[in-house]
């Protein structure tokens, strides 16, 4: 049986962030709630390795300098997580798309 899209995606991100996996029903709103908390301490931390991540997941030049520059600073992380989660999301259905044909 095929993975839905949002399990695949937080799968990727998971690997990504070394995240814990999610023992309980998985949501997407959870996925991105765990994934804001892992990009606020990354913010914190280890900036460099987040803009890493950022570059591996392939999330654009200017989405990245738009969420850094225009989001309230309270809302820095969870615009961060909800532009990777898309991106994430978007390369799952792309994989998908190409490799049906």
């Amino acid at each position: 049986m095929v993975q839905p899209i949002a399990n695949e995606a937080f799968s990727l991100i998971t690997k990504d962030f070394q995240l814990p996996e999610v023992k309980e029903e998985f949501s997407e709103e959870k996925a991105i709630e765990i994934l804001s908390k892992a990009i606020s301490q990354l913010m914190d931390r280890n900036l460099e390795r987040l803009l890493q991540i950022c570059y591996r997941v392939d999330l654009s030049e200017n989405k990245l300098k738009q969420i850094l520059h225009e989001s309230e600073p309270d809302q820095v992380a969870s615009d961060l997580a909800k532009a990777l989660w898309d991106r994430q999301k978007q390369k799952v259905e792309i994989r998908r798309k190409y490799s049906e044909g």
